[in-house]
């Protein structure tokens, strides 16, 4: 693979770049990538922008192929990547979905303020790190059956929640109140099963994280309000997936989806973005079988959110309740949805992929919460272990350009292999501890793969998205303590 993208780019304004239609004969769309001239450099340093062109060849696919400013490369979407295809003649892409299906960011409340925080951090890390397994082939404390696994694909958050783990108003603080009603654990192979049994209730690794945090920075506190955040206040968020049983669902997908290319004809100039019409036996299929692995992924957050809920309880000895801990909402950032969009003028229900994507709604939209409907989508906003991550909301002006979407974090700007070698020598958890911030890792590698340096500046992404217009900032979170794989 070439190191660097030297495309041609077509300035648009200050933070919209198009690659033309006329770039390569079979892009069907333009390209689209939202970046400042500072992000774009880094943006072009590997092959991502020509995925997006890639992604342009698609069949159905309409508008434009869009990449958000946390791009980088991935399997045949880039990360950061969201493309919408029509549902008569467009098709469904796992790899405009990714491995990790429905992986995503949960963000609760608190009560407590930084005063009260600051004693506990260290005590609150290592009860955490106790309670919720982590890292790779981690196992989870919940024991389910063969029949009790295929409840959950069905059922997600609704069956964490009727388990004891959690309570009913977070089911509607989750986006599709945490259950796709199209999924089908009869499309799911035994062997993903048999992966996601022993998983549940895991954080899993790479830049999964739970991570305890203060509001050091409010900029719309009238939303801020609304939304039960103030400055000093304490939240957590809750960053994963859908672990194994997500990976082999994508993995067996993939098989099938080569053979349908075949069969369909499709052209496409890369192997990695196989695909099926959406509405074929293995594009139906697909969709139902990716359904099931998101709703795993809500069960898994939901179940991850009620043990932190109870080792609050127990570090400060009081309750979940009394402590305020609130789910504030729960979004996917890797995920394919049939939406209903505008486009032309007209009402038309589109297959929205979003790959490294999060879904940012605008005010009155049927499908965010009641208490939401006049603020629009809290959208959740993860940065690295060293920096900060945000809260913002959803925009018409989304719906308008990007389908209703917009970034998902900082984007890596550096490979893992990269990373471990620029790091050589370094005590990374040291340089955490001296800035502040408690970190507690199952694996030391981890810590040298996500450190800060391996990442582009996630307030550089953000403010691409506000200047923008896509989604506006609300508040910003700095990190106090960290527990990752």
């Amino acid at each position: 693979m070439k190191e660097s993208w030297d495309g041609p780019l077509n300035k648009i304004d200050e933070y919209r770049w198009e690659i033309p239609k006329t770039y390569n004969s079979g892009m069907r769309v333009p390209g689209l990538i939202y970046a400042s001239s500072n992000l774009l450099e880094k943006i072009r340093q590997d092959q991502a922008p020509e995925q997006v062109a890639n992604v342009a060849f698609l069949p159905g696919i309409v508008s434009r192929s869009l990449a958000m400013p946390d791009i980088h490369w991935g399997y045949g979407f880039p990360v950061g990547g969201v493309a919408a295809t029509t549902l008569d003649d467009g098709v469904i892409s796992p790899g405009g979905v990714g491995f990790d299906l429905n992986c995503g960011i949960r963000l609760l409340r608190t009560n407590l303020t930084l005063k009260e925080m600051k004693p506990k951090v260290e005590l609150l890390v290592d009860e955490l790190f106790r309670a919720i397994p982590s890292g790779v082939g981690s196992k989870g404390r919940i024991r389910i059956s063969y029949n009790e696994i295929r409840d959950v694909l069905t059922r997600g958050s609704k069956w964490a929640v009727e388990r004891g783990f959690g309570w009913e108003e977070d089911i509607l603080f989750t986006e599709e109140e945490g259950c796709m009603k199209d999924a089908n654990p009869d499309l799911v192979s035994k062997h993903a099963m048999e992966r996601g049994k022993p998983q549940l209730g895991t954080l899993g690794s790479g830049n999964h994280f739970l991570e305890i945090q203060v509001i050091d920075k409010v900029y719309d506190p009238e939303v801020a309000r609304e939304l039960g955040l103030e400055e000093g206040q304490i939240t957590v968020m809750i960053h994963c997936g859908s672990r194994g049983l997500g990976h082999q669902v994508c993995t067996d997908y993939l098989v099938t989806m080569q053979k349908a290319v075949t069969r369909y004809g499709i052209q496409l100039p890369d192997r990695q973005l196989a695909c099926a019409p959406l509405f074929s036996p293995e594009g139906k299929n697909y969709y139902a079988a990716m359904a099931c692995a998101a709703n795993y992924a809500w069960a898994n957050r939901q179940c991850i959110m009620h043990w932190t809920r109870e080792v609050f309880a127990k570090v400060f000895r009081s309750t979940p309740e009394e402590l305020g801990l609130k789910l504030i909402y729960d979004v996917a950032h890797n995920i394919a949805k049939i939406e209903e969009h505008d486009l032309k003028g007209k009402k038309i229900k589109l297959c929205v992929h979003r790959k490294g994507a999060t879904r940012a709604f605008p005010p009155f939209h049927p499908d965010i919460p009641e208490k939401y409907r006049k603020i629009g989508q809290p959208v959740l906003i993860p940065g690295d272990m060293g920096r900060c991550s945000y809260c913002l909301v959803g925009t018409e002006k989304a719906m308008e350009e990007t389908f209703g979407s917009t970034c998902h974090g900082a984007g890596r700007v550096m490979s893992r292999v990269k990373a471990k070698k620029e790091a050589r020598g370094r005590d990374i958890q040291q340089e955490l501890r001296e800035k502040g911030i408690i970190v507690k890792a199952e694996s030391r590698g981890t810590l040298v793969e996500e450190m800060s340096d391996a990442y582009k500046d996630v307030s550089e992404v953000v403010e691409v998205m506000h200047q923008t217009g896509i989604s506006r900032k609300v508040v910003r979170m700095r990190p106090l303590g960290v527990i990752k794989g």
